[in-house]
């Protein structure tokens, strides 16, 4: 079954960034980019669906749609377009960012050479914090690698042949012996088992919510073991879509301060939270500056 939304692309929107984030797995298995075009698989509710966007440089209205395999529920609809406002990263306006540090003599050029850049999301918490986990403390392509292999055990295919990121559900089946046998440490893979298993008991709350704040759920976060402040404040940028994130702990953040400030050595954790300090309550947003400030010129 498909459900279809008529979703508008803002001013300046840049799809190439959109593109280039759901395009590091070059091996496809759970999403498919072409230059005009995002297909991704993803488990909602129990059911396997792709999401497909039709890309280009905005403004204008495009159509998305949600190709399940299952019943198209009411709940399930909004869900699929929660998900497709979160991979075209439509979440947080820039707009305030960019008001706020027009004159500031560090943000404000950084601001100014991309000032549509936005915060591309995971479809879903889960994935984003899963994805947090996955991918602390390693280097890039090693992440990608071993989500690629959660996905492969966790993830069920949709019948187009995409796989679908997991649910909590089905992550928490796995076990710690099949993710080290495919290079997970284990830390790392009791970590992933340890916060898929709350989250599937509902133990965790994903939630938000008037009782459940964002701000509760990184305090409930970083109650669980392996879990630290890094992957919590990445976790909440890429899966609410949280204005406030403060990624000082970021090697990439700290080592675009040094660029930005000169100097022979990259600021320490301290000195790099004092200096995002500034930017509140728009840190998510200068986070993404300081991280497309070490890609090349365009």
């Amino acid at each position: 079954m498909t459900a279809s939304f008529d979703i508008v692309l803002p001013p300046g929107y840049r799809a190439g960034d959109v593109l280039r984030f759901h395009s590091r797995d070059t091996e496809n298995v759970a999403e498919e980019v072409t230059p005009a075009l995002l297909r991704k698989g993803v488990m909602l509710d129990g059911v396997p669906v792709v999401l497909t966007a039709p890309l280009c440089d905005g403004p204008g209205p495009i159509v998305c749609q949600g190709h399940a395999d299952g019943e198209l529920t009411p709940t399930l609809r909004q869900h699929i377009h929660d998900a497709l406002l979160n991979i075209l990263g439509l979440r947080i306006d820039p707009g305030p960012f960019l008001d706020a540090v027009r004159a500031d003599p560090l943000m404000g050029p950084l601001a100014r050479r991309r000032p549509g850049l936005r915060i591309v999301q995971s479809a879903t918490v889960f994935e984003a914090l899963t994805w947090a986990i996955i991918g602390q403390q390693i280097n890039l392509s090693f992440a990608i690698a071993l989500r690629r292999t959660f996905i492969l055990q966790a993830g069920r295919q949709h019948s187009s042949g995409l796989w679908c990121y997991p649910e909590a559900s089905d992550a928490a089946r796995l076990t710690s012996d099949a993710l080290t046998s495919r290079k997970f440490s284990r830390a790392k893979a009791d970590t992933l088992l340890r916060f898929a298993g709350l989250v599937a008991s509902g133990a965790l709350d994903l939630a938000p919510g008037p009782d459940n704040t964002i701000e509760h759920i990184g305090q409930r976060l970083l109650a669980i073991k392996g879990i630290g402040p890094w992957t919590v404040n990445y976790g909440l940028l890429r899966g609410y879509g949280h204005a406030d994130c403060s990624l000082h702990g970021d090697v990439a953040v700290r080592a675009a301060l040094q660029r930005m400030l000169g100097g022979d050595a990259r600021p320490d954790v301290a000195r790099a939270e004092q200096l995002l300090q500034r930017y509140q309550p728009h840190r998510t947003m200068a986070a993404a500056h300081l991280w497309a400030s070490l890609a090349p010129e365009e």
